[in-house]
């Protein structure tokens, strides 16, 4: 046996028996309570080398019980788990020294492996220097589905560094709210967050408004102007749609993370660089790299934290969460306050949501300024999904010639009328058909690149490359 004791605290019964018997199994010594007083008094005596706790506890919050068990016993490690799945409750579990978040239900094998990692990992676990304030309702991200579990848990564990972070997900999957999260949580929060949309600015004014310039640098630079860089000093710079930024900034922004300093457009004095870097993109940064679009060792400078955002139809439970959320936060806009009928919030979550949490967003402000009656059906519902994809371009029409099927593609994922579109739209449309086109052609010939290059019109190394770029499997000598 191994000789480990195991503190474990939780007011369910049910759920002290399950773990007990997992970590039982494992050679481990469990001693069990459902109060808060009964764990301090074996802390206080010495006992255990790891705790097991919940977050509520008839008689007391197992959060705030961590700072007192820290102070007595430093070395003495805390799991926290909580059915109170948002990101709030990963963050103070974090702040306040736990070693590990984990939220209900879990998997026993995952706590196996947090226990064993807890009782043999040395470094020590730092705690987020700073106190959280906000309440659920105010938290910037909503949802607990197992997809945003886990983005929370990381979250949690980046609050009290600055590394450089790369956020990718679909458009209107939430990036910026992600980035808000980590400076607004972090302990940079006191000092400014500064955004700037790479796709929205000129090529030739990008060096500009990254690092400012002095009067008289241009043709119509009047004035001096401060840049992101110098308006986000000590907070948070982020760089969203990275992925759409100019080679030549490339070089200039990698130079300044690499120094860390930069100097302004027609200036000469270097000025230090203090912000921490969160970049988002919605396009997929290594299939830019391989093709010479973008520099691979800004990648690897931008790319230290991945943190990949699930698109709405990965977490479908949150959806009803966010709905809430949306029609409160119209209420106090001054909107009529509205709520939806059991039929038409499953409806909701069968619909594929190509517009993501912004979709979400739209529509349920909709149904708060458009609609009269208080409780709304699935005939509200399904009204308003009829008029985003009418059926028939939903349908493949008969004999359909590929111009006529491209165009109903993009009708049916942005809408007849799109109000908004994402950028790099015609390099992922391009994609899309290049990549069925090519491995058609290469079937066609039995993997003979040679041949299928003369048919496609394209040389030969050409063809190769792209093969590997859009990780096309080719099967030579089968038909």
């Amino acid at each position: 046996m191994k000789n480990v004791t195991i503190l474990l605290a939780d007011d369910d019964r049910a759920i002290r028996l399950v773990v007990e018997q997992a970590l039982s199994r494992q050679g481990y010594q469990v001693r069990s309570t459902g109060n808060a007083a009964t764990l301090w008094k074996w802390v206080s005596n010495g006992d255990g080398q790891l705790i097991i706790t919940d977050v509520i506890l008839p008689d007391e919050n197992g959060l705030d019980l961590i700072p007192r068990i820290k102070k007595l016993r430093p070395d003495l490690r805390v799991i926290v788990m909580s059915a109170q799945n948002t990101l709030l409750t990963a963050v103070r579990a974090t702040e306040r020294g736990a070693f590990e978040y984990l939220p209900k239900p879990f998997d026993l094998t995952e706590l196996v492996n947090v226990v064993e990692r807890a009782l043999t990992v040395h470094e020590p676990t730092h705690a987020a220097a700073f106190e959280a304030v906000e309440t659920e309702e105010q938290l910037p991200l909503i949802g607990r589905s197992p997809a945003m579990q886990e983005i929370y848990r990381v979250l949690a564990r980046l609050m009290g560094t600055d590394l450089s972070v790369m956020i990718s997900g679909e458009s209107g999957t939430g990036k910026e709210l992600v980035a808000r999260a980590l400076h607004d949580f972090g302990k940079r929060r006191n000092a400014s967050f500064v955004a700037i949309n790479m796709a929205a600015i000129p090529k030739e004014l990008i060096e500009s408004e990254l690092f400012g310039h002095e009067k008289g640098a241009f043709t119509g630079a009047t004035e001096r102007h401060t840049g992101r860089f110098e308006q986000a000093e000590g907070g948070t710079l982020f760089l969203d749609e990275i992925g759409d930024m100019p080679l030549e900034a490339q070089t200039r922004l990698l130079r300044v993370l690499q120094e860390g300093e930069f100097t302004t457009v027609g200036g000469r004095t270097p000025i230090r660089a203090n912000v921490r870097i969160v970049a988002a993109t919605h396009r997929n940064l290594q299939q830019l790299v391989n093709q010479g679009l973008f520099r691979e060792d800004l990648f690897y400078r931008l790319n230290v934290v991945p943190i990949r955002l699930p698109p709405l139809r990965e977490r479908v439970d949150d959806i009803p969460a966010l709905v809430h959320h949306f029609l409160a936060q119209a209420a106090a806009e001054g909107l009529p306050l509205k709520t939806l009928e059991k039929a038409a919030m499953e409806r909701l979550k069968e619909y594929a949501w190509p517009g993501n949490v912004r979709e979400l967003e739209n529509l349920v402000r909709r149904f708060a300024a458009l609609y009269s009656q208080e409780i709304l059906g699935l005939d509200v519902i399904e009204s308003e999904f009829s008029g985003l994809r009418p059926q028939a371009a939903q349908m493949p029409v008969e004999n359909e010639g590929l111009e006529a099927a491209v165009e109903r593609h993009l009708k049916d994922v942005y809408g007849a009328q799109p109000e908004e579109l994402p950028p790099g739209l015609y390099g992922d449309v391009v994609r899309e058909v290049e990549k069925p086109l090519l491995a058609y052609t290469l079937a066609a010939t039995r993997g003979n690149q040679v041949k299928a290059a003369e048919i496609l019109g394209l040389n030969r190394n050409t063809l190769r490359k792209k093969i590997r770029e859009l990780d096309i499997s080719v099967v030579r000598g089968l038909k």
